[in-house]
């Protein structure tokens, strides 16, 4: 939800004669998107109506006479006004109603009858209820769209109106506008405008001479020249790249395992994706790269370039396997087919995965057609470098471990010397240990020497026949069952059986697969096992340790010659292994297979299906000029990142549940053109923000306000708020800490000293850092398709209290004292710094006062400090006209 941005006087920072920080918190509820609650009902609510419900209460079951008690599940109408029973439910309170309590078996009615369903189940109805119980189901039971007259808008190839010319956003904007009666506001001033741009583009502000240079240029070319630095910028594709890896549900570990798993070289990918959009990567092969980049010529790019866009798939949601192992897998390929799905094509082919889909021309053999292609691959770390390159480091590795082994061999040997020399006196040593829990205060060391037998081999033999493992060895279990009182010569007797039968063991032709020499020697734990450490400490002779340090000393020298470890991306191979439908999604009810291929719906020339079909095929599919959806998607993608709003509301589903174009000429125009220039995203880039639409002012008069009050005409620019990896960047750059080394693995946001750009941050699925879930951060478990803007107490708390604040206080503090000389100054480069403009005399007068005022004695910062705080934490700066 997007909150309106304040007037520019509540922007001013909160300086006043004896300052106190009072913040104004205001509690908001955040309203579900419409399209998550039908997700959700989707994949949790409908699946169990329709395998567990629709039998007994249905249309069919009606027209079977089998509908019991009067009660439809088979509608959203029906579901509401419940059966004989009551009503079913009441949205928004799970408390009430017939279906919840049933499901858990509360009271009378127990559904299904044949046995309680999962608690899990339930627990997802309660949520849903909670909710308000989205359905996206009418009165009568739905069904897909199967007629090509009856295709939804966005399933028709777009057409451009007419040839291309200068101002073609401009000018349809305008019709729409006229249309309308609604004319625009005035072009935004200079400051703001390069603001704007440089927050559009890079992510980061201004410096005041940046500022000063583009205010001061008049020159009619200086708007577009400015335009084409910032998309040259490496910083261009740090900030682009955000926003596709919020699509590709960008992540460093696992949630969905018992242990987080963590992808050490996940960052590969999202530096693949931050050089895709510095070098213009055409869109079509950003797609074929991502999903089949193993399956392209290597004369396509070098091995980064094909292989760390794979990231897309192999670092998608893992599931624990040990248990439901097939729907684990299950679920591991439906998280591949949604993110690709939503993410390339804006439709939400997971809602068929157990039934046909309900609203839009996709089948569930559609569905499982499309699965296959992902099913069977596995996940791999794919080399950066050459064949050679690897084969040189794996041929020094295996020499390294070739002495290691050699060393480790020598060691063993020599333990298992000492161990065989011990059994010529092991009835003695066995005695001895039988004895030693009765002998109080007596050390190992004494009883051994007393018995003239090893004293390391007797305290192995007394904690072994002291463990549960002796009484399970038929040759001890005599020893081991003894009672305290057994005489000496029962002892005696029980003592020399055994060793004789370990001994005659220890003399066998193969002594190592003996039975018994396996339990006693070959586990870790046995008595006659002799660890490495200990047989190097104890039992080397001087040849043996000589030996040794010779090996080491080569090992040694190897590591140091040896090439480094070479880069790898997680990556992925294989696949294609046809499906079956799993009935109602069952993986446990298989029904026909499913050749492999593209939706039917989607007729496209390179439309196939069958066996031979590959992820570089569905890739191609994907990326072909005949598919009326991919530049659609992406055109809509690029526009919401300026505007703040797609030209479609649902950017990630363009069927019938989604919102319809406000503006479909200009997007089918924008659609084709990006396909005619060759898949730009820098060339849509830079159209967008060089239309007049893009530099109108966000404030001033027009009959707009009332006519269109949600500026969907776009009479307006619309004020909107940072996105946190840019408000945190931008504090960063204003304090002067700003360290803006690109690439490389990640960093922890935990960090006191992390400085690096936000984008370069660890992102986990598992416990996603404080400050980016405090600040709507997507969640990395599921593709995401836009920024929420909630407004909650802690996130003004954060700007008041966190660390993280208070060094970026103090360092801005500093940066002022160093760069200016006098109270006045320090007010102004401070509003320079962070909002692009001077201050008014009304806004220095009260910052000085409040500088020069003496602070309390418990402040913990000066009143500079605390200046350069408000000055942070103030919603000028979190906020862009």
């Amino acid at each position: 939800m997007t909150y309106p941005a304040c007037p520019r006087k509540a922007m001013e920072p909160p300086v006043m004669p004896h300052f106190r920080v009072i913040a104004t918190l205001v509690v908001t509820a955040c309203c579900l998107r419409a399209d998550q609650g039908t997700d959700f009902f989707e994949a949790k609510i409908r699946p169990v109506l329709l395998e567990h419900c629709h039998a007994c209460h249905s249309a069919d079951a009606a027209k079977a006479g089998k509908l019991k008690g009067g009660l439809r599940l088979d509608t959203r109408d029906g579901l509401r006004k419940g059966g004989d029973s009551g009503t079913a439910l009441v949205p928004g309170d799970p408390s009430k109603g017939t279906l919840l309590a049933s499901l858990r078996h509360e009271g009378d009615v127990r559904m299904p009858p044949k046995g309680k369903l999962p608690e899990t189940v339930a627990n997802d109805f309660s949520k849903w209820i909670a909710m308000g119980a989205p359905d996206p189901r009418g009165g009568a039971e739905s069904k897909p769209v199967a007629s090509a007259g009856s295709l939804p808008w966005s399933f028709i190839a777009p057409k451009a109106i007419g040839p291309e010319t200068p101002g073609e956003i401009d000018r349809l904007l305008a019709a729409k506008r006229k249309e309308k009666g609604v004319a625009p506001v005035g072009p935004a001033d200079r400051r703001t405008l390069v603001r704007r741009l440089y927050f559009d583009l890079i992510g980061l502000p201004p410096t005041p001479a940046e500022v000063d240079a583009f205010v001061a240029d008049n020159r009619p070319e200086a708007y577009k020249e400015l335009v084409d630095r910032l998309i040259a910028s490496p910083h261009f594709g740090e900030r682009m790249a955000r926003h596709w890896l919020d699509v590709a549900r960008y992540a460093e570990d696992q949630a969905h395992t018992f242990a987080v798993k963590p992808k050490g070289n996940a960052y590969r990918y999202r530096d693949w994706v931050i050089a895709a959009m510095n070098s213009d990567m055409p869109y079509d092969q950003f797609i074929r790269f991502q999903l089949a980049g193993d399956l392209m010529p290597e004369s396509s790019g070098d091995a980064f370039t094909r292989l760390a866009g794979l990231g897309l798939i192999g670092l998608g949601a893992e599931y624990y396997k040990n248990t439901a192992r097939e729907q684990a897998i299950a679920d591991e390929l439906d998280d591949r087919v949604d993110t690709v799905t939503r993410g390339f094509l804006g439709i939400t082919v997971s809602c068929a995965r157990c039934h046909d889909h309900k609203f839009d021309p996709v089948t569930q053999v559609d569905y499982y057609a499309l699965a296959g292609v992902f099913n069977g691959f596995s996940n791999v770390d794919a080399p950066l470098v050459s064949a050679e390159v690897v084969s040189a480091y794996d041929k020094s590795q295996q020499e390294i471990k070739n002495l290691e082994n050699k060393v480790n061999r020598v060691l063993a040997k020599a333990g298992e010397s000492a161990a065989n020399d011990s059994l010529a006196k092991l009835s003695e040593t066995l005695a001895v240990a039988r004895s030693m829990p009765k002998a109080k205060g007596k050390s190992l060391e004494t009883a051994a020497k007393e018995a003239g037998i090893s004293p390391y081999f007797l305290g192995r033999w007394v904690k072994f026949l002291g463990s549960p493992q002796a009484g399970k060895v038929n040759e001890l279990s005599a020893i081991k069952a003894l009672k305290d009182d057994a005489g000496t010569d029962a002892v005696s007797r029980a003592c020399s059986t055994a060793a004789k039968a370990v001994q005659a063991a220890a003399a066998s032709a193969k002594p190592n697969d003996h039975p018994l020499m396996k339990a006693l020697r070959a586990d870790k734990n046995g008595p006659l096992s002799v660890p490495p450490e200990d047989a190097e400490k104890l039992f080397l002779d001087e040849a043996g340790k000589k030996e040794v340090a010779q090996l080491r000393e080569e090992s040694g020298r190897l590591k140091k010659s040896s090439p480094p470890m070479y880069p790898v991306a997680h990556s992925i191979r294989g696949g294609g292994q046809t499906m079956p439908l799993y009935i109602r999604g069952n993986p446990l009810k298989k029904g026909a297979p499913a050749p492999k291929g593209f939706p039917v719906s989607l007729s496209i020339a390179s439309a196939k299906r069958g066996e031979a079909y590959t992820r570089l095929d569905l890739a191609d599919a994907i990326a072909s000029r005949d598919n009326p959806l991919t530049s659609r998607v992406i055109v809509n993608r690029v526009w919401e990142r300026h505007f703040g709003k797609g030209l479609v509301g649902s950017p990630s589903n363009f069927g019938q549940l989604g919102d319809k174009p406000t503006h479909p000429e200009l997007l089918d125009t924008l659609a084709v053109r990006l396909m005619d220039h060759g898949w730009s995203l820098k060339w849509l880039h830079r159209q967008i923000v060089l239309s007049e639409t893009y530099r109108l002012s966000s404030s001033g008069e027009s009959a707009g306000a009332a006519t269109d009050p949600g500026n969907t005409l776009l009479w307006r620019s619309s004020r909107r708020r940072l996105d946190v990896e840019i408000w945190r960047d931008s504090l960063l750059a204003v304090s002067g800490t700003l360290d803006t080394t690109a690439g490389g693995p990640t960093f922890d946001l935990r960090d006191a000293g992390a400085s690096r750009r936000t984008v370069y941050a660890k992102v986990s699925r598992h416990n996603l850092d404080g400050l980016l879930r405090l600040f709507d951060f997507p969640d990395a478990n599921v593709t995401s398709d836009k920024r929420t803007s909630t407004t909650v107490p802690q996130q003004q708390l954060f700007a008041l209290n966190s660390d993280f604040m208070i060094r970026q206080a103090t360092a801005l503090a500093a940066r002022l004292a160093k760069e200016t000389k006098t109270d006045t100054d320090a007010v102004r480069l401070a509003y320079r710094l962070a909002f692009g403009r001077q201050p008014t005399e009304g806004e220095t007068r009260r910052a000085v006062d409040f500088i020069t005022t003496p602070a309390a004695a418990d402040d913990k910062l000066n009143r500079r400090e605390q200046f350069a705080q408000a000055i942070l934490a103030s919603n000028e700066f979190m906020f862009v006209d």
